[in-house]
């Protein structure tokens, strides 16, 4: 039963904590990164499923059964992307450093502690490769985001291009 009580604080800290610091990242932060965040936890969904049956590792949370571990992807992973876009965006090698960073943390001690709490534990997945995948994922979503900025800017410069037409 301890144990239990232990994977469940465990689990609810994960999802909760990270959200606690998002009133301070601003709405308009929030909302601007939203879509890249939604994306990365799109991506590690499908990942997670691709995870379970390839069996690199395995997930004992209790607040999230089965094989995609919504309170760690739904919890530090979504808010993490959100507040490194937010303090790195559109300067390319800070972001790249700060996530190879913290992808060390996310790669190395924080699978120990989970798999010491019981709530994940890596089978064929081994910590450098995850890590890889996480920088690689970083890459990614960073292109992601300069599209979707750059699809902003122009739908913004056509409207006020149709605005000024239209008060002529």
């Amino acid at each position: 039963m301890v144990k239990h009580n232990t994977k469940m604080a465990f689990s609810l800290a994960t999802l909760i904590l990270p959200w606690l610091t998002v009133p301070f990242m601003g709405k308009r932060n929030f909302i601007r990164f939203l879509p890249v965040a939604s994306f990365t936890n799109l991506f590690l969904s499908v990942f997670s499923l691709f995870c379970y049956r390839k069996k690199w590792w395995i997930t004992k949370n209790p607040l999230s059964p089965g094989p995609i571990d919504f309170t760690y992807i739904l919890g530090p992973y979504f808010v993490a992307t959100l507040w490194i876009f937010k303090l790195t965006f559109g300067n390319f090698p800070k972001y790249l450093m700060t996530n190879m960073v913290l992808d060390l943390i996310n790669a190395f001690p924080l699978p120990y502690i989970g798999s010491k709490v019981g709530v994940v534990k890596f089978i064929k997945m081994k910590n450098k490769t995850w890590y890889f995948i996480c920088v690689s994922l970083a890459i990614i979503i960073y292109g992601f985001q300069y599209v979707v900025e750059q699809s902003i800017k122009k739908a913004a410069s056509l409207k006020n291009t149709e605005l000024s037409s239209n008060k002529n």
